[in-house]
Parts: C-alpha cells; sequence; structure tokens
C-alpha cells in the first residue's frame, strides 16, 4: 500500500515544477509532516479528554490537515463542496499556511519547542506544487497514510529511507545525505549506546545515525520511563541546510521520535571553547562534509585552524563528548596520513585525548556518487591512545550502486572487534611505534595476502562474452528508444528566444575584505560547485547582506544555471534557492506549460559545443549576456517535451552501463593477456 503511494505521488509530482529527487522528497516530506503532526494531536486531545484534563492544539483550527486538507460534514463524510480544490487551494497554503507556520520560529519560547521546529521547517519551504488540482490529489493519497501502529510507522519508515538512498544514489552529492545503513548499523553495535545516553550528531544530513541509534535502542520491551527517556531526551543534531533539516525532522518522526531535538543551524559556528558540560554527550555518530572550505570566521571558532571542514567537525565532536564518551566517526581516509601542520595536530590531540582504539578502513565505492575512500574512527574520550586496531574491509567484490554495502559485509569486522583479534584483514599498531613527528597512522595491511591467482583464460572470455551480450541488450533498447525520438525530431517545432521564454539573471562577488557578507546561509555557486547534475551544496554561504550589497541574485531552486565565462557551456540544476556568482546566469522558464525545466536543461547540454564556439577573449573565453538572451529554443508541445526528455534521461542511463561495462571488459581483457601468456610458457596452450 505505501510504496504504491509514494509512487502515485512521485508520478503527479512530475506534471508539475518538481524537476529532482531532491525536489519529490522535499514537497512529500511538508505533505506528510502535517498530516503526521496533525494525528499526534488527535491522540494527545483524546488522552487528555479521556483524563479530563485541558489541551491545547499547537495549530490554531484552520491550520490544521483535518481542516484544510480533508473537510468534513456534520455527518463525517468527506465535504466536498467546502473543500479546496483548485488556485484557492495553491493560494491558501502559499499565502495563508506557509506564512502561519513560518512566524512559530519568531513566536516559539525556545529552540526546543515543537512550536520552534514547525517554523524553522517551513521558514525555508516552498511550495513547489503549482497546480491545486494535482495538490488535491496528492493530499487524497496522503492521507490514505496511517502513522499508528509500530508496523505502519516501519513500512512508511523504510520506503522514506529508500527515497532518501535514491536521492544520494543519484550521484548528486552522494555522501550529503546518505550514509549507508549497513555501515550505521555496525558503527553503532560497536559503540551500543544505552538508555539514559544522549546520542549526538553535528552535522545530522537526513538523520539517518540517529533512527538506526532509535532502532539499537528501542530493539527490546522498554517501561514507560525508558520510553519517554527515549523519546524527549535522548537523540540530539544540528544541521545548517534548510532541506536536510525538514528530511531529518520527518525521518525521526516517521522512526517513532515524536519531537526530535534537532536544530537548523551552522555547528561550526559555534566557538567550541563556549561548550559547557551540559552540552556534552555520551555518544556521537556522525559524517560530517566531505571536501567542504570553510572561511576565516568559522576557523576562528577551533583551537586548530583550517579550512578543511571534517577536521574542524572533529575538533568539535572531541569537545563535545563526555569524560568516558564514545564516538564513531567517517572520514577520509587521507587524514590519516596528511602532512600539513593542521591534519598532524588534530591526530595530536586525538591520540592524546582520546582512546583511538579502532579504524575501519571502507572499501572504494562505499559512498556511492561521493568518489573518495573513507575510514572509521572509534575512540573513547579521557585517556590516551595505546594501541590501535585497523580493519580492512573488503567485501571480494567492486563496490557500487549495483553492489552496494551489506550487512553480511560486516559480519566478520563486528565478530573480530569484540577481541581485537588479528586476521589477514586485521592488525594492531603500538602507538609508540609511530613516527613522533608526523603522527602518520596510514592504513597499512602487514597479512596483506599475495594477489590470488590469474583465472584460466576460458573463464575470462566467458565474462567478456557475459558482459558482451547485456551490452547488446542495452544497445538493443537503446534503438528501439531512438527510433520514435528521430521521427519526433523530424518535426518542425516553433522556436522563441530564451528571453522570451525565461527569466535570465546574471551573478557577482561580494567583496572579499567584507567578513559580514560570508558566512551565511545563503547558498552561493560559482562553476567549482558545477561538477554535478543538481547543485545540493555549494563552496560558500554568503549573507542577506552580501546579497543586498552586491549584484548578485538568488536563483530559485529547480532552476537552470549556466557557465557562460568560466567552465563555458556547462550546465546545471538547482536543489535549492541559491545566489550566483558573475561567470553563471541562471534561467527559469516564465511558463511551465510551455517550457519544462528538463527539456531546458537537455537543450541547453546539446548547444555546449555551439556555446563553447561563441566564446570570445584574450585569457578566459566567454559569451556575453545578449548571447545568452538570442539562443532560439525549440517549443514541442509540453506533453512531446516531456515524453522526449524521458527518452534521454533513460538512454543516456543506458550509455553510462555501456561505459561501465566496456570498463569491465578492458580490466578482463588485460587480465587474460596476462593469463595467456602465463599458460603459454607453462606449456598448457592447446596447438
Amino acid at each position: 500500500m505505501y510504496e504504491q503511494a509514494f509512487d502515485r505521488i512521485d508520478t503527479l509530482l512530475r506534471t508539475t515544477t518538481c524537476q529532482t529527487d531532491l525536489d519529490y522528497i522535499e514537497q512529500t516530506s511538508w505533505l506528510l509532516f502535517l498530516k503526521y503532526l496533525d494525528e499526534v494531536e488527535q491522540e494527545q486531545a483524546l488522552a487528555a479528554q479521556l483524563a479530563k484534563k485541558p489541551y491545547a492544539h499547537i495549530l490554531d483550527e484552520k491550520y490544521r490537515w483535518s481542516s484544510w486538507a480533508t473537510p468534513r460534514d456534520k455527518t463525517g463524510k468527506y465535504a466536498h463542496d467546502t473543500a479546496m480544490t483548485g488556485p484557492d487551494l495553491v493560494d491558501f497554503v502559499e499565502n495563508k499556511l506557509f506564512p502561519y507556520l513560518r512566524n512559530f520560529k519568531k513566536s516559539a519560547t525556545s529552540v526546543e519547542t515543537v512550536q520552534y521546529k514547525i517554523g524553522a521547517i517551513f521558514d525555508e519551504m516552498r511550495n513547489k506544487i503549482n497546480s491545486g488540482h494535482t495538490l488535491r490529489d496528492i493530499i487524497a493519497i496522503i492521507n490514505e497514510l496511517k502513522f499508528g501502529s509500530r508496523d505502519d510507522k516501519h513500512e512508511l519508515s523504510a520506503l522514506y529511507e529508500e527515497k532518501i538512498r535514491n536521492m544520494g544514489n543519484a550521484g548528486r552529492n552522494g555522501g550529503e545525505y546518505y550514509t549507508p545503513r549497513p555501515l550505521i548499523r555496525a558503527m553503532i553495535k560497536v559503540i551500543d549506546p544505552k538508555i539514559g545516553e544522549r546520542v549526538y550528531d553535528g552535522a545530522v544530513g537526513s538523520a539517518g545515525f540517529l533512527c538506526e541509534a532509535y532502532d539499537y535502542m528501542s530493539r527490546n520491551k522498554l517501561s514507560v520511563a525508558q520510553q519517554e527517556i527515549l523519546q524527549t531526551r535522548t537523540f540530539y543534531g544540528k544541521e545548517k541546510k534548510p532541506l536536510a533539516y525538514v528530511i531529518a525532522i520527518m525521518n525521526l518522526m516517521l522512526h517513532g521520535v515524536k519531537a526530535p531535538n534537532i536544530v537548523n543551524t551552522n555547528t561550526l559556528g559555534e566557538s567550541v571553547n563556549a561548550i559547557q558540560e551540559k552540552d556534552r554527550h555520551h555518544v556521537i555518530l556522525a559524517n560530517p562534509p566531505f571536501g567542504g572550505k570553510e572561511r576565516d570566521e568559522v576557523q576562528e571558532n577551533f583551537p586548530i585552524r583550517t579550512s578543511e571542514t571534517a577536521s574542524l567537525f572533529l575538533q568539535h565532536f572531541i569537545k563535545m563528548l563526555k569524560a568516558d564518551g564514545r564516538a564513531a566517526i567517517v572520514i577520509k581516509n587521507t587524514f590519516l596520513s596528511n602532512s600539513d601542520s593542521a591534519s598532524v595536530a588534530i591526530r595530536k590531540m586525538i591520540l592524546e585525548d582520546c582512546d583511538l582504539h579502532t579504524v575501519l578502513d571502507c572499501p572504494g565505492g562505499t559512498f556511492i556518487g561521493a568518489g573518495v575512500k573513507t575510514v572509521v574512527l572509534f575512540f573513547t574520550k579521557g585517556k590516551p591512545t595505546k594501541r590501535i586496531w585497523f580493519y580492512q574491509l573488503d567485501p571480494g567484490r567492486k563496490m557500487g550502486k549495483t553492489n552496494p554495502l551489506s550487512d553480511a559485509d560486516l559480519e566478520d569486522f563486528l565478530k573480530l572487534v569484540k577481541s581485537k583479534a588479528e586476521s589477514p584483514k586485521s592488525w594492531t599498531i603500538d602507538v609508540k611505534d609511530v613516527d613522533a613527528k608526523t603522527l602518520d597512522l596510514s592504513v597499512r595491511n602487514p597479512n596483506t595476502p599475495k594477489e590470488a591467482p590469474l583465472r584460466p583464460p576460458c573463464e575470462i572470455i566467458a565474462e567478456i562474452e557475459r558482459l558482451a551480450a547485456e551490452s547488446s541488450e542495452i544497445l538493443k533498447k537503446l534503438k528501439k528508444l531512438l527510433s520514435p525520438a528521430e521521427a519526433a525530431m523530424n518535426q518542425a517545432w516553433p522556436t522563441k528566444r530564451l528571453a522570451d521564454v525565461c527569466q535570465i539573471l546574471g551573478g557577482a562577488t561580494p567583496s572579499k575584505k567584507i567578513p559580514k557578507f560570508y558566512g551565511g546561509d545563503i547558498p552561493w555557486a560559482t562553476v567549482g560547485d558545477m561538477n554535478v547534475e543538481v547543485i545540493t551544496t555549494t563552496g560558500e554561504y554568503i549573507t542577506s547582506a552580501a546579497v543586498a550589497d552586491c549584484s548578485t541574485n538568488i536563483i530559485p531552486a529547480g532552476s537552470i544555471v549556466m557557465a557562460t565565462r568560466v567552465g563555458l557551456g556547462k550546465v546545471c540544476v538547482l536543489g535549492q534557492d541559491t545566489a550566483i556568482n558573475q561567470d553563471l546566469k541562471g534561467l527559469t522558464p516564465k511558463n511551465t506549460k510551455e517550457l519544462t525545466t528538463r527539456w531546458l536543461f537537455w537543450w541547453l547540454k546539446s548547444k555546449a559545443f555551439d556555446i563553447q564556439k561563441a566564446g570570445t577573449g584574450a585569457t578566459v573565453q566567454g559569451v556575453k549576456m545578449t548571447f545568452v538572451q538570442e539562443l532560439e529554443i525549440p517549443l514541442p508541445p509540453l506533453a512531446e517535451q516531456k515524453r522526449i526528455v524521458a527518452l534521454l534521461d533513460e538512454a543516456l542511463a543506458g550509455t553510462g552501463e555501456l561505459s561501465s561495462h566496456a570498463s569491465r571488459k578492458m580490466s578482463e581483457l588485460a587480465e587474460l593477456k596476462s593469463s595467456l601468456l602465463s599458460q603459454a610458457f607453462a606449456g598448457e596452450l592447446n596447438t
């Protein structure tokens, strides 16, 4: 039931201004949240009534889900006559409901209250369902979902997690929202959080660590008092990005945490010197962002200054642990060996202030789409490190989207970590043997076995034939897809200037000499952020003062950004409202019934070569705003745009698979060559 419901919602969202997986989960989330909140309020109101106690609703009646989304007549039946359906529904949501909910952020008595969390969620939220009729259909589907029983919550949370995983697997900053759940579960089993302990994640993302910790800690039957502790005084987190904050809140609620202690704030914006004992936690589980860079004013909050985001998070986590507190942190494996002074100093801090007892070395491909190798650091605060046990995880296969990490892959690690036993994959080093100057902790397995013997040529040939057969099937599908597309392209479609169908805006760089312009909450994109299809995070964030001072523009989420100078011809979709610099142009369709964003995206992709050829300039090639404005874009009917875009998406996914097969065949051919040579000189080749 629930899986079909999510599929139906996604199908409806594709007819709106929603263009990406991020859009789908964002729009599903705010609707799910309001439905869930209404059910919780109804339960609490009934409980108060039975206890003959007063109950004060959080939301005024007209803004409750049961009033505006699913109104009932006196007989209890759905009130078709009074229910908002068309433009009136969109107008109510955008101009009444959202402003009302946003106001809770200002009126709430503290950031810990449910009211503040509601306000924080809707402060940055935008409704992207531009059709009242579509919104009504989605509301009807969501209203069928039930949150009452544990089984209901379990199935819903599993499907919600699947949507988060798919978002991460799309190659769009994969590690940012989704840490593989088998890895999280293994980390939690090693740390073993107990009822009464506070569990914290300062880079909470989609709250995967906290959700899995809740499942782990509630696996046994709990008393009412223990359940109350688990619900209200156990899980804490901080998240800077508005969309991730919404996802985290919803994910925790679906897992069963009714009032998550998640704060929408920049964790690194707080000085570690201001952290007091009351702020500290027993357990920290986290996967801080890979490769981020922080400005000078943020670095000043830490004793060891560095621009590396993950290194600043490590200092924060050490400071946030109570004495004897336990942590498991995912970090790039290069942290163990980087020779810069900050990395060496932070390793020294960990080794002297904590017992870094375990390092789990994860294989490439663990984080789909992230393109980095990682390790997990397990440490306890309060005593220095004497010995470190390493485990080199080797699933015996190439990791990737079709071969993700599984719980079974970590069984051997979980068995050996208890006794820190040695094996072909595990070993122990003594800290006194580590170079005192470099403190290099690189993963070097002294038990690495010799390379596996070459496979027989016939076995390798069979694998090449299998890959060739799969490639042939993909090519057949591509041929079938291309036939109708080619026929459609022969039609004489009308064209229009981009300036006539899109709002086109430029950007600028705020003055680097004014510190208050940077370190804010507004993402600011440059061509360096355009190495993904959808930009969901940027290297730098600016303030509203910066936007007011310079000629940059905030481009709405779902719009297209195009590089018109440095990186000329690059094209991306914006995953959130984002300011841009002077090398980019933002393009937003004026009428989505005439031009879809995906059609615009793929058409600009197809024009990249022509745009690059048109570039002028002595040192850096670029095109002017007038060039972009005068580009003529073909405009087939909307249904035809969507049909062709769907074909393109499927066809290009097929080319990606072909590329993967070609790479694997090259690897197989290299081994075949070696195997043939080996057999030839062993006298094993037939004449």
